[in-house]
């Protein structure tokens, strides 16, 4: 059986490789901050890319989508803004928050959602 962090390594990598095959550029993977971490970091025609990867074996609560919650949504926000004040390459661009949600198991039967712009900073 696989450790949480494996599922999560997993999910991560599906999403990256998804993400590659529409066309964006993956620039950096786990950007961590205090104020939290950012999944993927991608590039896509001018725009910077963040994108929260969510994993969930069951639809309870409302899923993988569901457990974006708005404290998550300042948190990631945050973390962003930290990100681009590091990378000075990144400071100039315009910014995208993007989730990708992956309900069932990475590695067997799963579905993949990808939401674009799924939430903007205030």
């Amino acid at each position: 059986m696989e450790t949480h962090l494996e599922r999560g390594a997993a999910a991560e990598a599906l999403a990256a490789d998804h993400l590659q095959a529409q066309g964006l550029t993956l620039y950096a993977r786990n950007v961590r901050c205090k104020a939290g971490e950012i999944d993927l970091v991608c590039y896509d025609r001018g725009v910077l890319v963040m994108v929260e990867v969510r994993l969930r074996s069951r639809s309870d609560f409302g899923g993988a989508l569901a457990s974006v919650s708005s404290r998550k949504q300042r948190r990631f926000i945050r973390a962003a803004q930290y990100a681009t004040q590091r990378e000075p390459r990144w400071r100039e661009l315009p910014i995208r928050f993007d989730v990708v949600a992956i309900q069932g198991i990475p590695d067997g039967s799963h579905t993949l959602e990808w939401v674009k712009d799924a939430f903007r900073a205030a």
